[in-house]
């Protein structure tokens, strides 16, 4: 008898590859569209699977957060204002697998949060650690289907960073990086140059921190039914 899998929502490819490598995962890419997202949740959707799990890179809202920081999230504030608690088991043993770990809330939302202040005024109204463009998504549908779901997400730009016009509109609809935009970007406004080396160095800790996730979670990214 199978054993079934988990859906991993990611924003980029890059991120879908990692989740995929422990197999009993099939990930969909949202490419920063929660439209698209939840298409491709409600797609993948069948009778063998046993959650749904948010995976990714993030940007940090709570100070002190560095890249690379790996959060697991206790819960999900929706942009409707409802809280979606997570699954306390596999929350647990993601907590549990992954050594130096934080766990908290998280937000989500369908735009980048990308200035410093509005990271700061968000984490001080809602406490939540990390904001990425998928966990809301995932915590509605699980829910709406009742199956449980986890968040797995590591910091790449922090609290004190803002993010140049170039990162946030540098990314394709199917997740990949949209290099023409971002040259073009640079190419209007060259000050965003060091910037943009800061976010790409901070983002390559992240992923290699990802990459070490999967790598002690094994099969179902840590799902109990899978594991």
């Amino acid at each position: 008898m199978a054993l079934g899998f988990v859906i991993a929502a990611t924003g980029l490819k890059a991120e879908a590859r990692i989740a995929e490598r422990p197999g009993h995962v099939k990930a969909v890419i949202g490419g920063g569209r929660e439209d698209r997202l939840a298409t491709l949740l409600q797609e993948g959707l069948t009778e063998s699977t046993r959650g749904l799990i948010s995976f990714g890179i993030a940007g940090g809202l709570r100070p002190g957060l560095k890249p690379g920081t790996i959060i697991v999230g206790t819960s999900v504030l929706h942009s409707s204002g409802r809280i979606y608690p997570a699954d306390a088991r596999w929350s647990d043993r993601l907590f549990e697998a992954l050594p130096n770990a934080e766990s908290g809330p998280v937000t989500g939302s369908s735009t980048i949060i990308a200035n410093r202040d509005e990271k700061h005024a968000i984490y001080l109204k809602s406490g939540a650690f990390a904001a990425d463009m998928e966990s809301h998504v995932v915590a509605q549908m699980a829910a709406e289907r009742g199956l449980p779901f986890a968040v797995l997400r590591v910091i790449a730009d922090p609290s004190t960073l803002s993010l140049p016009p170039a990162a946030v509109n540098g990314l394709n609809p199917d997740g990949s990086p949209n290099i023409t935009a971002v040259l073009k970007s640079l190419a209007t406004q060259p000050s965003q140059l060091w910037d943009i080396i800061r976010i790409a160095g901070a983002t390559r800790r992240a992923m290699k921190s990802l990459l070490r996730c999967h790598r002690l979670l094994g099969p179902g990214l840590g799902c109990a039914d899978l594991s």
